[in-house]
């Protein structure tokens, strides 16, 4: 009889065990489908942004191997909204990015100036296709001068400034990675016409303020962690003119690397080429590396 209730005891612990670990597994599996579900599920309009602020300098005193006292300083603002549904996405960011610098005895110069706006839109077709359309527009919100004498002033605000639109396909398999190609897209520059005077100025020709174009674009996002808070952004953009010179490929590729401290400190570097034969026959470059203090909203 005690064997006989020492199995029955023995076998309701063991049962009661196995039946605590089945109870356990159910759960976090109950959890993660939730989890998924709410992931995958539509959340309809999402917004968010960020204002960045970048800090550098530079001090000497009696530094025998040389060197110039230097200060900079960047800020940035962006904003996303973004609507998904099971049929739509639509996708909305803005940027706005400013930078001066003061090197000991010289005046202010600019290091960085930049207003741009995108707006992609996608109908599902099938899987992670989407039918799409998408528009950009970029300008500069302070003027430049030429880098050979510093006062020959060559832009301003909205001069120049492009836009593009265009059709095609989205290929979407998340928020950080995407490729838009669009086989029809329009493309227009705007310059003041006095920058047109003496010549041609960003490709619009002599004495003209517009130039359009219309050609294929292709653009492209993807954003990984690199190591635990250790972000990298890649974001590409290429076009071609069907109308002139369609061999030549418009490039503009940024890489944002983004080194987290805490909420509020990380370590930003930014660097950004661009290749356009009808404004400079060259690569144009642009690096920015600093401390960011950034506040979320």
């Amino acid at each position: 009889m005690k064997n006989f209730l020492l199995t029955v005891i023995l076998a309701f612990a063991v049962t009661n065990a196995f039946s605590q670990v089945n109870e356990k597994e159910l759960m976090k599996k109950t959890e993660e489908t939730v989890a998924k579900i709410k992931e995958e599920k539509p959340t309809g309009w999402e917004k968010k942004g960020l204002f960045t602020i970048l800090l550098n300098q530079s001090n000497f005193n009696n530094w025998l191997a040389g060197g110039q006292n230097s200060i900079a300083g960047n800020a940035g603002l962006k904003y996303e909204f973004n609507y998904k549904s099971e049929t739509w996405t639509w996708d909305n960011k803005a940027t706005a990015n400013y930078g001066l610098t003061k090197l000991q005895g010289q005046p202010l110069q600019k290091t960085d100036d930049r207003i741009e706006y995108n707006s992609l839109l996608g109908k599902k077709a099938s899987g992670e296709w989407y039918y799409s359309a998408f528009f950009n527009f970029k300008s500069q919100l302070d003027s430049g001068f030429d880098p050979a004498d510093k006062t020959t002033r060559i832009s301003h605000f909205f001069s120049p400034a492009y836009f593009q639109f265009g059709v095609g396909m989205l290929y979407k398999k998340s928020d950080n990675l995407k490729i838009n190609v669009a086989p029809a897209t329009s493309k227009l520059i705007v310059v003041h016409r006095h920058f047109t005077d003496l010549g041609p100025s960003f490709g619009v020709a002599q004495g003209e303020s517009t130039r359009y174009e219309f050609g294929a674009a292709v653009n492209g996002y993807y954003k990984f962690n690199i190591m635990e808070n250790v972000t990298a952004e890649n974001i590409l953009n290429l076009y071609t003119n069907y109308l002139e010179d369609a061999q030549n490929i418009d490039v503009d590729y940024t890489l944002n690397i983004v080194m987290k401290v805490n909420k509020y400190m990380s370590t930003n570097l930014s660097f950004q080429t661009i290749y356009d034969d009808n404004a400079f026959a060259g690569f144009q470059t642009r690096e920015v590396i600093g401390i960011g203090v950034n506040c979320g909203f």
